[in-house]
């Protein structure tokens, strides 16, 4: 059941890394060049290494919390049919704390890829700010619910949440330097 989890979240990420960089093809436009960048703007060579290690803790992460989750569907499943499916079988059902991960996941590559869009595609740094500060929040929340599924797999998470939480100030501090 991993495997397969992990091969869907391997392509939905590989997806999201393959839309961001459509984006990120125009790194060295002359307005990019032009834009005032704060001193703590990691070098070029950061980019890509520190993605493909961020994307891979999320398929990694994701996969197994979405495994956990399927596992608990699957007894929950068998709990309700062997009890009749009555209000009683509801109530002794194991709670999924996986549940609303996925969506919590997609709304997240969405937000990820959109930064490169809003940011080195449409050029708009107020729009590229909001999402910077959407994908923060939203990695944030990726891994407190993976945490409550298993502990390892919330700390997965923390160094991609850290790293969107940085992402989040450059952004606002270069709409600050070009304003």
């Amino acid at each position: 059941m991993f495997a397969r989890k992990l091969l869907t979240t391997g392509a939905l990420v590989t997806a999201t890394a393959a839309v961001g960089s459509i984006a990120t093809q125009d790194v060295d436009s002359r307005w990019y060049r032009k834009l005032r960048k704060p001193d703590f703007q990691p070098s070029r060579s950061v980019f890509p290494i520190v993605w493909p290690a961020l994307y891979a803790s999320i398929a990694l992460a994701s996969a197994g919390v979405l495994s956990v989750g399927a596992k608990r569907r699957a007894a929950r499943t068998r709990l309700v049919t062997a009890a009749g499916g009555g209000e009683a079988a509801e109530a002794v059902a194991p709670d999924n704390p996986a549940r609303g991960y996925r969506r919590a996941l997609l709304a997240n590559l969405a937000l990820n890829a959109g930064w490169s869009w809003t940011f080195f595609r449409m050029h708009d740094l107020d729009l590229a700010r909001v999402t910077a500060s959407g994908l923060a929040v939203s990695s944030t929340d990726l891994a407190r619910r993976a945490g409550r599924v298993n502990k390892g797999l919330g700390l997965l998470l923390v160094p991609y949440a850290a790293w969107c939480w940085f992402a989040s100030l450059l952004t606002s501090r270069i709409r600050a330097l070009n304003s």
